[in-house]
């Protein structure tokens, strides 16, 4: 697939060609094309795609899909959906509201809340209920400006660098114990870690090249994500751990369910407060990739993208209510992606938007990127989510570094690191509330690193 799409001489010549002008122009934030500039359909095709395949947006709606009994075909059926939400939520943001390079996927914040109400109040009906009505009141805050006067005071660039850094801390351990860690039938935990390996190997040694060589170095930097997963898929079908069986079983067109039509709704009052709660831990969360975005792009977050962004989330999360799947948030992986391919343009961004919407309705394409190891993903995933984190390092390495500062952000990362080692059954004995917040490292962090700035003082009270 990587080798078949990459050897176009167009798109190759498209790439090539990008204008010196523009390359002036964003090379002092490292970058080969900025957010604003223009590129090649070819290009931005495939750009694309490497967006889509390393965002793992599948994985949610399969663990759901997984704890709630679903019978396959319905199984199907959500993760179709949850592709034609993602699509169509990160179409929103990237061309109306947030207008930033960042795609919107499914969160696994609300897991196991959506679990908790399918068993207990009413199946996908109230889930996509509370879904509908927790995504309205999200727009109206973003309408309100209320969230844009919070992020103003409550977050400057020491709490805004210190969330980006646990944002790439928090992803470190799903990438290993999620995708790497893990046995199959086909695959054993020391394969998939050497597939690990080779991926993540890849994808270093071809961003690199754009770094040394001018021209054809740079194609393979821009492709590098993309080179990385077919090179690693390649070495593991050479382990028997590619099956491409369930590919040529899988239907060319079939229709995701929609809410209306194949769930009903149900409002009930306690899903619907329950659900409240999830949505202000994801606010909470896509703030910090906002950030991480901004941070590799060079691109300032205005009061105004803060409070678009939250109307374009709640918008997002309410049509992807409506066409049958759970709720969406920025993924962070893209900052991670356009840091090292050097791309930020949102052209690749609504490309990737329209191959979402593509797999929502063609069967063989979901097939495909499923088909691909999780291993060769999570290669890609465990270095995405170091450059995330060093990104966050660089927002705040020109901050004077007191030992007030040091306190603002090793605290919250002691936080951080905790809740990701904290026992199942600890968190299990904590009200429900405070469970969403621990299943949440990133939120929880991110409250405990404003508090924090607010409570110490930044000069010292001497007293006569």
């Amino acid at each position: 697939m990587g080798a078949r799409t990459t050897c176009t001489p167009s798109i190759i010549g498209g790439i090539i060609n990008v204008e010196a002008q523009l390359e002036q122009q964003v090379a002092k934030k490292g970058l080969t094309v900025g957010v604003n500039d223009d590129i090649s359909f070819g290009q931005s095709l495939i750009l694309g795609l490497q967006h889509v395949l390393a965002m793992d947006v599948y994985v949610p709606p399969f663990i759901i899909a997984t704890a709630i009994g679903m019978s396959s075909p319905d199984a199907a059926s959500l993760i179709q959906s949850t592709f034609l939400g993602a699509g169509i939520a990160s179409l929103i943001q990237v061309l109306f509201f947030l207008k930033l390079p960042v795609c919107q996927g499914p969160s696994f914040v609300p897991i196991g809340a959506i679990v908790g109400i399918y068993l207990g109040s009413g199946g996908m009906a109230s889930v996509l209920g509370s879904s509908i009505a927790g995504a309205l009141a999200i727009t109206l805050l973003g309408f309100t400006g209320i969230y844009k006067h919070i992020v103003r005071h409550y977050i400057p660039t020491i709490v805004s660098g210190t969330i980006i850094m646990i944002v790439g801390l928090t992803l470190l351990p799903s990438a290993f114990n999620s995708n790497i860690y893990v046995a199959s039938e086909a695959l054993s935990i020391n394969q998939n870690i050497l597939l690990a390996t080779i991926t993540a190997a890849t994808l270093i040694l071809f961003s690199m090249l754009g770094e040394y060589f001018t021209n054809l170095g740079k194609v393979f930097r821009i492709s590098s994500v993309i080179i990385a997963l077919a090179i690693g898929s390649l070495a593991a079908s050479f382990m028997g751990g590619l099956d491409f069986s369930p590919v040529a079983e899988a239907s060319w067109l079939s229709m995701p369910k929609l809410a209306f039509f194949d769930y009903g709704l149900t409002f009930d009052v306690s899903a619907i407060l329950t659900m409240l709660i999830i949505y202000m831990v994801l606010l909470a969360e896509t703030t910090g990739t906002w950030y991480a975005v901004s941070a590799v792009t060079g691109e300032d977050v205005s009061d105004e993208q803060i409070n678009n962004g939250v109307i374009g989330e709640g918008i997002g999360c309410l049509l992807a209510a409506l066409v049958g799947t759970t709720p969406v948030t920025g993924y962070s992986t893209n900052a991670g992606i356009i840091s090292i391919t050097g791309v930020a343009s949102k052209k690749v961004f609504v490309m990737a938007s329209v191959w979402f919407i593509l797999f929502s309705f063609v069967g063989k394409l979901s097939a495909l990127i499923h088909a691909i190891p999780s291993s060769v993903i999570g290669g890609v995933f465990a270095v995405v989510c170091v450059i995330i984190m060093l990104s966050g390092f660089r927002v705040i390495k020109n901050e004077e570094f007191t030992e007030r500062e040091l306190y603002i952000i090793g605290v919250p990362l002691i936080v951080a690191i905790g809740l990701l080692f904290m026992p199942a059954e600890v968190k299990q004995s904590a009200p429900q509330f405070i469970q969403y917040l621990l299943d949440s490292p990133i939120a929880l962090s991110a409250i405990v690193a404003v508090v924090m700035n607010k409570l110490i003082p930044k000069e010292k009270i001497v007293r006569s």
